[in-house]
């Protein structure tokens, strides 16, 4: 009795081994989680940088796009393209308004179909974030078809919403040594209107956190910021004078020339004489010279 009760005495753990194993799971748990919260932030920063990757290049290609259209055909010089120099909250936040030929991308409703326009009112403009007071928002323009004010009015796409700059600069003619010119037929200079030689356009962009409320540490690269640029080069014969912008008119057809007026067959024209044979004009004789024989003689 007295041995089992020894026993009983010596079975169990100790508060010192207790104490040390929590501390050995601790730092096991603490090293997993660890872990784990490094995998996560990589994997969402790797996932930031691709969706900045792709949404930079792809708001440049639709404005190349877009610009690549651009139409003048019977337009005055002072509607083919605008360009405003903006800044807002500090940034970049350039306007850029213009007529192009891109097929639209918002859907109208004509005569109860769904159709696309042919020729467009296209822009881009900036405006700040209504979320947050470090970034802009930019937005794509489109108005169906053209009216009397093509830079104004239309329906707004929305491209981006993490945007540190927007900056466009016209260049009047192609070399490395020409000047920028921040705005273009804006009808401040009469020299600066119709189209320029190039156009520089400058994207900028933030990388945002994927899971903003959930991310426990945001590693350093998704606070820096991606700079795109886009030179576009607009080809000469869509640079011409006003007086060489082609117009639609209705060609004047040649007048048709009067029958019998070279004197063959046809109503002869008043006190003139005809000349068909065996018909005498008013009071004269006969001419006629078509089967004569020596009896006439």
């Amino acid at each position: 009795m007295k041995l089992a009760d020894a026993r009983a005495d010596v079975a169990g753990f100790t508060l010192v081994e207790v104490l040390l194993t929590l501390l050995i799971m601790s730092g096991i748990m603490l090293s997993m989680t660890q872990i784990l919260t490094a995998a996560r932030t990589s994997r969402d920063t790797i996932h930031n940088i691709q969706e900045t990757q792709l949404a930079g290049p792809a708001i440049l290609d639709m404005v190349e796009r877009d610009l690549r259209g651009l139409f003048v055909y019977d337009r005055a010089r002072e509607q083919h393209l605008r360009v405003k120099n903006r800044v807002m909250l500090g940034l970049d936040g350039d306007s850029l308004d213009f007529v192009s030929t891109t097929d639209s991308l918002v859907l109208r409703v004509e005569e109860e179909r769904f159709v696309r326009g042919d020729a467009n009112e296209i822009g881009y403009r900036l405006r700040q974030s209504p979320t947050n007071d470090q970034f802009l928002e930019i937005y794509r323009r489109e108005g169906y078809g053209v009216d009397l004010e093509p830079f104004e009015g239309g329906n707004f796409l929305y491209l981006h919403d993490r945007v540190k700059g927007f900056d466009v600069q016209c260049f009047a003619a192609d070399g490395p040594d020409e000047e920028p010119i921040d705005e273009w037929g804006s009808g401040k200079d009469e020299e600066q209107v119709g189209l320029p030689a190039r156009i520089e356009v400058t994207l900028t962009l933030e990388l945002a956190p994927r899971l903003v409320n959930e991310q426990l540490r945001i590693a350093p690269v998704d606070r820096r910021t991606v700079v795109y640029r886009r030179v576009i080069r607009l080809p000469e014969s869509l640079r011409v004078e006003a007086d060489q912008i082609p117009i639609p008119a209705v060609p004047k057809t040649p007048r048709p020339s009067t029958p019998g007026a070279n004197g063959a067959g046809g109503t002869p024209p008043p006190g003139g004489a005809t000349s068909t044979a065996g018909t005498p004009p008013p009071g004269g004789t006969t001419s006629q010279t078509i089967g004569s024989s020596g009896a006439d003689k």
